[in-house]
């Protein structure tokens, strides 16, 4: 099993909140555009690009860096259910990896939490982020067993569900966040996830019932 990293694992109000700082707008109205271009269906990296047009994510990333005010993660970030289901996946018995489009930083960051998982890897390492197919053909590579053997749980359906799936793995979508909860009832969520879920410690019974342990 193979877990996204925002708003899967992290909350990401506090890093939303610090770049709606760096860039000097309302928090608010940083969430706004966010949540319209998610909900057109654009990718969340276009939030920066309407707010101010030119907008260098890379180059403000590191300039937030070089200001000490740079990405943190903590484990205040951690939703509530994080830790209690890595838990209960890892004493059944599962191997479980940590896998999103984040950056080589945040792999660090997140390291140093000491979560209760085998991997952490992120696009940032791989030089491929989602939904590319070859960010989904290393998470394949970075999990034991077939691809048809790995559960990939995210929150997105464009970046998660719909690519895992055409990459012969099984999603799972969680219900929380802008994108969880815009697009849990999606068609195309519906046909390719294997599990809509509210929290993560849902998955230790639903896994135990598809393999019949229990």
């Amino acid at each position: 099993m193979v877990f996204d990293v925002g708003e899967t694992l992290l909350d990401d109000t506090r890093e939303f909140g610090a770049w709606a700082d760096w860039m000097g707008v309302p928090r608010h109205t940083f969430s706004a555009v966010l949540g319209a271009v998610t909900a057109a269906g654009h990718n969340n990296a276009m939030t920066f690009e309407v707010l101010q047009p030119g907008f260098n994510l890379d180059v403000e990333r590191q300039r937030r860096e070089d200001a000490g005010a740079g990405e943190q993660i903590d484990e205040d970030d951690l939703y509530d259910d994080v830790r209690p289901a890595l838990t209960d996946l890892r004493d059944a018995g599962l191997w479980v990896g940590v896998a999103g489009n984040q950056t080589s930083k945040a792999a660090g960051l997140l390291r140093a939490l000491s979560l209760p998982v085998d991997a952490i890897a992120t696009s940032g390492q791989w030089g491929v982020a989602k939904p590319d197919p070859g960010f989904f053909a290393k998470v394949a590579d970075l999990a034991p067993g077939d691809p048809d053997g790995v559960l990939y749980v995210g929150d997105h359906r464009d970046n998660d569900v719909v690519p895992a799936r055409r990459a012969g793995l099984k999603p799972v979508l969680i219900r929380r966040g802008p994108w969880g909860y815009l697009w849990s009832g999606d068609p195309a969520v519906q046909r390719d996830a294997e599990w809509v879920i509210d929290s993560l410690t849902e998955l230790p019974a639903l896994i135990s019932g598809r393999t019949g342990r229990g």
